[in-house]
């Protein structure tokens, strides 16, 4: 691709001038303002013919002349097709976020199934963020709650571990889940590695799709078990065909092996909503609602046509994907969407049949997310204005952080920033800190290393600073908090800590101010009261979660994985022998040298390290 960094100054700039000097070939426009900001991202079959139209004397919709307006410069990269065109476009589109392109706000990364196979007995487990290449990935799950649903399931039919490799090295007997036979309890050997393969195998073959597979599977063994007069395995494998059968009756909504998404779109006044109901092997994997921002002045087409390129911008497409309204630029789609799969892709906007139910069923489902969402949004935006009075601000806070820390009895101190808008919460600028280098329990300490941390990085990455900062605490976090802004050259962001009020009851909490009065008390029935208690609370539930997993790790973290030589093979072997850590203790060089796999020197070492 051939790139053309085209630009005009901000004195005189002449759209039709510009426009005559492009390419007639296909390409992507960025337009920008005065002050460099980006207005609007589009692509073109012919640059020339499509930036020329911004400019010529036809009537255009207010939207598109209040930007035009603004125009003072346009940047253009050329593309060998329109299809190339199309996911430059969208690349774009998700690094600028232009304020006058349809956007799709996805906060976080999509959640993911995943086996370790990188392990003789592959765990299951939920997965977001890199992918790592010794491990299988399937997905993405619409959201978590499918995602947590498909492992539950795969642990009842198919009995794989679902527990962290250090948990696994570790286990001298079988833990709760082989009890509840969630498990066949791989870590003491209860099953052997061809075994457990093949529980993997019909795994993937379920998560795939491929349930009547499995069953004719499961049917061979049950008849190869019963015949070896084995009457207890073909009972087990007669359950798990039973439990497949009433799942697929339950849970399959397409015969066959079908993939495919149903995307519907619904618009209540200026906001819109779409839904996307995920299929695969026939096999419903949930659903989720999306709220596209910018979308007014937009038609219905326009903002479906937008959500499909942001969408499927870092996604497989299936290759039947049902809309509720037709694109213009379906063919082109078709092509993209064709070509990153290998296979064909079909757009169907007019389904028939049960196919055009599903898709009724969405836009019904996506309407009701629209009422909610406007009762939620009014809701909130009536605590906002009213926090925005009690505490005499100038203007009703966009942006809100919260900090709160948390250990036990100062030790694994974590602390959370959390960030609300308008909207609700902001996840994807939730932060955790894992901090250290004072001494344990100063909650004073610690909220200066977060803070000063916090801010310090977004000064540096030029990020988004808040409208209104709380922190969990009384007169002493706030003036903490106060000498760190100060430091910073922050001191106008406005601060407030939020102390526990009488016997920590919920709705009393004590707001402790920088100016008079000094402290406030809404109490219960003060709609910014709830807000802040929301906050607060949210702020600390994540640092919780944080400092329970730091502890989690500490627990299960043994000496052993720390002495070379050492791997999990043979830390397994120690501690089934010994009964324990402390039976290696108390083993001496010589029992150590009795486990196989360990000679004297390595038994030495081991000796040394534990005493």
């Amino acid at each position: 691709m051939s790139d053309a960094g085209l630009k005009q100054a901000e004195a005189g700039f002449d759209g039709r001038k510009f426009a005559r000097r492009l390419s007639a070939g296909p390409g992507v426009y960025l337009m920008r303002d005065s002050d460099g900001t980006a207005l609007y991202v589009g692509k073109a079959a012919n640059l020339r013919k499509r930036v020329s139209s911004y400019f010529d004397a036809r009537p255009k919709i207010e939207r598109i002349m209040r930007m035009v307006a603004r125009i003072r410069s346009i940047e253009v990269s050329l593309a060998r097709t329109e299809a190339e065109a199309l996911l430059l476009e969208n690349e774009w589109i998700k690094s600028l976020k232009p304020r006058y392109n349809v956007l799709l706000r996805d906060d976080k990364s999509y959640p993911w199934v995943m086996l370790g196979t990188d392990h003789e007995y592959p765990r299951i487990a939920f997965h977001r963020g890199g992918k790592d290449k010794g491990r299988r990935y399937l997905g993405p799950y619409p959201s978590a709650s499918s995602v947590r649903e498909s492992i539950n399931l795969i642990q009842k039919l198919f009995l794989l571990r679902n527990c962290e490799d250090s948990y696994f090295s570790h286990r001298s007997r079988p833990c709760l889940q082989f009890q509840i036979k969630r498990c066949t309890a791989p870590c003491v050997g209860r099953v052997s590695p061809a075994e457990y393969a093949g529980q993997v195998e019909d795994a993937l073959l379920f998560l795939r799709g491929h349930s009547q597979k499995v069953i004719t599977r499961l049917i061979a063994r049950m008849e190869r078990a019963a015949a070896a007069q084995h009457y207890e395995q073909a009972a087990h494998y007669r359950d798990q065909i039973n439990h497949l059968k009433q799942m697929q009756a339950r849970q399959f909504v397409s015969s066959g092996n079908g993939d495919l998404d149903i995307i519907a779109l619904a618009r209540l006044g200026s906001t819109c909503a779409i839904e996307v109901i995920s299929v695969r092997g026939g096999r419903s994997l949930g659903q989720r609602d999306y709220f596209p921002t910018q979308a007014e002045g937009h038609a219905d087409a326009e903002v479906l046509q937008a959500f499909l390129g942001q969408y499927y911008r870092d996604r497989r497409p299936p290759p039947e994907l049902i809309i509720s309204h037709p694109v213009e630029q379906q063919g082109l789609f078709e092509e993209v969407f064709s070509e990153r799969i290998g296979r064909k892709v079909h757009l169907q906007p007019r389904p028939r049949s049960h196919r055009k139910q599903w898709l009724e069923l969405a836009g019904r489902n996506a309407l009701n997310a629209l009422h909610m969402r406007s009762s939620e949004s009014s809701r909130i935006g009536r605590q906002f204005e009213e926090l925005a009075g009690l505490l005499d601000l100038d203007e009703i806070p966009q942006s809100i952080e919260c900090f709160d820390i948390s250990h036990t009895s100062g030790h694994k101190t974590v602390a959370s920033c959390v960030v609300f808008g308008i909207d609700g919460p902001v996840k994807s600028r939730y932060r955790r800190y894992n901090l250290k280098g004072f001494t344990p329990g100063d909650d004073y300490a610690a909220m200066r290393e977060v803070l000063g941390r916090r801010y310090r990085k977004l000064q540096k990455e030029d990020g988004h600073m808040p409208d209104l900062i709380l922190v969990d605490g009384g007169k002493g976090q706030l003036g903490v908090a106060m000498e760190v802004l100060a430091d910073c050259g922050l001191s106008d962001i406005p601060l407030m800590g939020v102390a526990k009020g009488p016997s920590r009851r919920a709705g009393y909490e004590e707001w402790v101010l920088q100016v008079a009065p000094h402290s406030l008390q809404p109490g219960p029935e003060s709609a910014a009261s709830h807000l802040v208690q929301q906050v607060r609370d949210e702020a600390h539930r994540f640092a919780i979660t944080g400092h329970r997993g730091r502890r989690q790790k500490a627990v299960v973290h043994s000496v052993l994985e720390d002495i070379p030589g050492v791997g999990a093979r043979r830390r397994r072997a120690l501690l089934t022998h010994f009964g324990g850590l402390q039976g290696v203790r108390k083993a001496g060089v010589e029992e150590l040298t009795g486990i196989p796999g360990i000679n004297r020197q390595l038994a030495e070492r081991i000796f040394k390290a534990l005493h």
